[in-house]
């Protein structure tokens, strides 16, 4: 009888061991990374990136990955089809061409153009008058890019015809123009200004107040990882995420 004892607390053990083996490998492929891609528009990168560190902090399990560019080429990206799980625009207008394709995208800040010229403004650039000068050479964004449309309705506004040099596809392209001298002035967000630090100087004019870009962010409608997608959005529209823009120079959601 004894020995019928033993072999069956033998046998109990055995499963208990078993039964802990099995358990202790299931979390192992419950805790596999998600790689979020996150599209955005260009004048994001520095807010945005910093946003990414804070997130990750708080969720080890999702790592972002991002992709900047003008908001009209990443609208372009994902109706074509690209695999894309959340997405920013500089402008409502280029959000709502994706239509259904994006689910509830919601306004998370606001930015104004500001011009920029070369550190100390060696042309004496006063406001946006002096870019319609013939010896002032300035670099725009194009008009189906938000700064560009932005920049185009403050002409319209103020009747000031600005003849650039060169129409760039990203608010990027034309601060760079401006930081290797390829012109004297610029028309970027504040944003854009502000991040540059003193390799620009910056100059404001009443009329950018009155044109303001809205900036909205959405889940991708076929994106496979809609939970954590969501979580990043939230951060976005959360107290964090208004925080970290408003220290980078962004308006209030409105």
């Amino acid at each position: 009888m004894k020995s019928r004892s033993l072999v069956a607390l033998v046998l109990v053990v055995a499963v208990v061991l078993l039964s802990a083996g099995c358990s202790s490998s299931a979390p192992d492929s419950n805790t596999e990374k998600v790689t979020l891609t996150v599209s955005a528009a260009a004048s994001l990168k520095k807010s945005f990136t910093a946003l990414a560190e804070q997130f990750s902090a708080d969720n080890p399990d999702i790592e972002i990955k991002f992709n900047f560019d003008g908001s009209q080429a990443l609208v372009t990206q994902i109706d074509q089809g690209a695999n894309v799980d959340v997405l920013a625009t500089a402008d409502q207008k280029n959000m709502e061409k994706l239509g259904d394709k994006i689910t509830d995208p919601q306004i998370f800040a606001t930015n104004v153009l500001t011009i920029v010229t070369q550190p100390g403004n060696p042309e004496n650039i006063q406001g946006l008058a002096d870019l319609a000068k013939s010896d002032v050479t300035t670099v725009i964004c194009a008009v189906d890019v938000p700064c560009g449309s932005a920049t185009a309705e403050v002409e319209e506004n103020t009747g000031v015809d600005i003849k650039p040099v060169s129409e760039e596809t990203a608010v990027t392209g034309v601060l760079t123009k401006v930081q290797t001298k390829q012109a004297d002035a610029g028309l970027v967000y504040v944003t854009d200004a502000a991040g540059a630090g003193d390799t620009v100087t910056s100059v404001s004019d009443p009329a950018f107040a009155a044109v303001v870009n809205k900036y909205p962010i959405g889940v991708v409608a076929a994106t496979r990882n809609k939970e954590a997608a969501q979580q990043f959005v939230d951060m976005v529209l959360g107290t964090k995420g208004s925080a970290l823009l408003e220290s980078q120079g962004f308006g209030p959601a409105t």
